[in-house]
């Protein structure tokens, strides 16, 4: 049986971000439970703001285009879901919003459908950022994919990741590491 694919993202634009921190012990979880993951920066994949009249002009960006290929090869996702004012960042929104339009040929949320995801958080506040967990949840669920329900947030990130990276706390490590494994054993369960 082949190894379930996973895509890995953050939705932060910044280099030091908190968020692709935690992710990368997510990730490293889902890898030690058997996944194939591929970890982007969506620093790398750069799109407009949505317009629908860019859209309609233009079509899909033709960064879009590949990143929405690039998760159509991926059975689930591991998302960090930065917050920022008690929301998710535009980054992930932008990201989000675009690969949900339907290109020719295609079926509506191709990109989606049937997609299991994980979620973690990382914030220098008490909640570690569990708001932006509630609305990406909430996002995905009604774009067909399917979430599970254990998530990992870190309160106080800033004071729990090393020089290198790595969060310092075993107990909040082995939570976020989890989740990745979790997700791993999803879908090598759903694709048996």
């Amino acid at each position: 049986m082949a190894a379930p694919r996973i895509l890995a993202f953050a939705g932060s634009a910044r280099k030091e971000s908190l968020n692709k921190r935690v992710l990368a012990a997510a990730v490293e979880g889902a890898r030690r439970a058997g996944a194939e993951v591929t970890h982007v920066d969506l620093r790398d994949w750069p799109m407009p703001l949505y317009d629908a009249d860019l859209e309609a002009a233009e079509g899909l960006p033709e960064t879009t285009r590949r990143f929405k290929a690039l998760m159509k090869e991926h059975a689930g996702l591991l998302l960090g879901c930065p917050e920022y004012n008690s929301s998710i960042p535009p980054l992930l929104k932008n990201t989000l919003d675009w690969c949900s339009r339907i290109e020719p040929g295609e079926r509506p949320l191709a990109c989606f459908d049937g997609k299991v995801a994980g979620l973690v958080s990382a914030s220098p506040g008490a909640l570690g950022g569990l708001r932006s967990l509630i609305v990406v949840r909430m996002m995905l669920s009604n774009i067909r994919v399917l979430v599970l329900p254990e998530q990992a947030s870190v309160p106080k990130a800033d004071q729990v990741l090393d020089a290198d990276g790595r969060i310092t706390d075993d107990k909040l490590r082995a939570n976020v590491e989890s989740v990745g494994a979790r997700l791993a054993a999803v879908l090598a369960r759903l694709s048996a």
